[in-house]
């Protein structure tokens, strides 16, 4: 009948021998697909990361402390770029501007964007704030998904000098730090990411980050990095 469903066994289509070779090789495939299955699985449960609540128990003693100091910070540092935005003395399309402009004779480069100024009107107070809160922590800084550091702490602001040495280690604003643990802080999108770090200062540090969204979308992120003990 049209449209009517039916099927054929292969029982009395093929000889008997022939039907214990399918079912056998049919049995073989099954456990070769199980196997298959639980190596995927395997896989998986190492290739993607824990949920949140998961992650915040790794953390303990003092980076749980700089987590939440971290979180704190991003949330104030969203409100001030949420007031400019409303304000508006910037645009959404200003606040993400990634046209880095040079500044002349910089060494490291040091780059303008159009919303640079206004970071350092508003952003420099509350991360020097939380970088007071705590003699282990060496820097809090916001940087953009791509490492750009628009506006440093106070004592990584000073003027800039004829002395390269000096200035890499006391003038390290406007900046791209784009080196593999600065662009893994600045692209991550998860909770938060706690990183090893070595400063071109030499130091060896911890970094913990985490993202900032603005609008829905993700901007980059706030970063501490600090000192054990």
């Amino acid at each position: 009948m049209i449209g009517q469903k039916f099927s054929i066994g292969l029982e009395g289509l093929v000889p008997v021998y022939y039907m214990e070779e399918i079912k056998l090789t049919h049995k073989k495939l099954l456990s070769v697909n199980l196997v298959g299955l639980l190596f995927l699985v395997f896989i998986t449960t190492l290739s993607f990361p824990r949920s949140s609540t998961a992650a915040e128990e790794q953390l303990s003693g003092f980076d749980l402390q700089v987590k939440e100091m971290a979180s704190n910070c991003r949330d104030e540092i969203v409100k001030e770029f949420e007031k400019l935005l409303n304000s508006n003395k910037l645009n959404l399309s200003q606040l993400f501007d990634t046209f880095y402009i040079p500044i002349a004779n910089t060494n490291p480069q040091k780059f303008n964007t159009q919303y640079d100024k206004y970071s350092d009107e508003v952003l420099r107070i509350i991360l020097d704030k939380y970088l007071d809160m705590d003699k282990r922590l060496l820097f809090v800084v916001a940087v953009d998904v791509n490492g750009y550091l628009p506006t440093h702490n106070s004592k990584y602001s000073k003027p800039l000098t004829a002395d390269a040495d000096y200035n890499t280690s006391n003038n390290r604003t406007k900046r791209l730090f784009d080196d593999r643990t600065g662009l893994a802080a600045a692209k991550n999108t998860n909770p938060y990411l706690l990183q090893k770090y070595s400063r071109d200062t030499g130091e060896e540090i911890y970094d913990l980050s985490v993202p900032i969204m603005i609008s829905g979308k993700h901007w980059g992120a706030l970063r501490i990095g600090y000192k054990q003990k």
